[in-house]
């Protein structure tokens, strides 16, 4: 049986960007919880609206967009 577990906190709606120069993205909600403990955010592309998911763990090291 798989304990229930709340999802992290996660900085829903700010503006970010894949590293320094990366493309901006704005994040989402938190989907699912990963087996190694990390969790799946869904994130969307500001420049062309595309929702991918991608690591807490990454979107927490990402600066935030200028």
């Amino acid at each position: 049986m798989h304990a229930v577990v709340a999802p992290p906190t996660v900085p829903v709606g700010k503006i970010k960007s894949f590293g320094p120069f990366g493309p901006k993205y704005e994040v989402g909600h938190a989907l699912r919880q990963l087996d190694d403990g990390d969790w799946m955010v869904e994130v969307t592309m500001v420049e062309t609206g595309e929702k991918v998911e991608y690591r807490l763990t990454h979107l927490s090291d990402d600066p935030e967009a200028h």
